[in-house]
């Protein structure tokens, strides 16, 4: 078992994904504590299903509403603004990345689209699915998946593994 409530609610949501597919879009989710939920809005905690969980269960993931595909995923998590009760929050996205060995293969001058076209189009590429959790205090964590590891035992996760999408969370949390 995780031993942070952050981890437990990333790898929460990273499964809950898996069992969607690939190919799917970005998805966000608010962090809420599950205790404040439960003495809040005891019917929400019902529906949700939080009436028999412990009382230190941690962090319940509430998906949002469909990130907006015609506008760059930077500039959407720039328009967030949460309420109090939100305590964090998570994004999962899916991404092609080429290993360490290729950066210095990359041609020069590609316009993003190019370069994107580049990658897709390169033999080493990885599809891969980060799950990427902030809470209002600065923790972070995160969790990667190989589409050809796709495997719960295969899913690695790490504090600073995506550090940037880390620090675009923390952002939507700033006044």
């Amino acid at each position: 078992m995780a031993a942070s409530p952050l981890t437990r609610a990333v790898l929460e949501i990273d499964e809950y994904v898996s069992g969607l597919g690939w190919d799917q879009p970005a998805r966000l989710f608010a962090l809420v504590d599950t205790a404040r939920l439960r003495a809040d809005q005891p019917s929400l905690a019902d529906r949700l299903g939080l009436q028999d969980e412990p009382e230190s269960s941690g962090l319940t993931p509430i998906e949002q509403d469909e990130i907006p595909t015609d506008q760059p995923l930077d500039e959407f998590l720039g328009t967030i603004a949460w309420p109090d009760a939100v305590v964090g929050c998570a994004l999962v996205v899916e991404r092609l990345m080429l290993p360490p060995s290729a950066e210095a293969q990359v041609p020069q001058g590609l316009n993003e689209a190019k370069l994107a076209q580049w990658v897709a189009e390169h033999p080493d590429r990885q599809e891969v699915r980060m799950t990427v959790a902030v809470l209002r205090d600065g923790s972070r964590d995160s969790a990667l998946r190989l589409r050809e590891k796709d495997s719960t035992t295969e899913v690695l996760t790490g504090s600073d593994l995506v550090p940037g999408l880390a620090e675009a969370l923390t952002a939507t949390f700033e006044e």
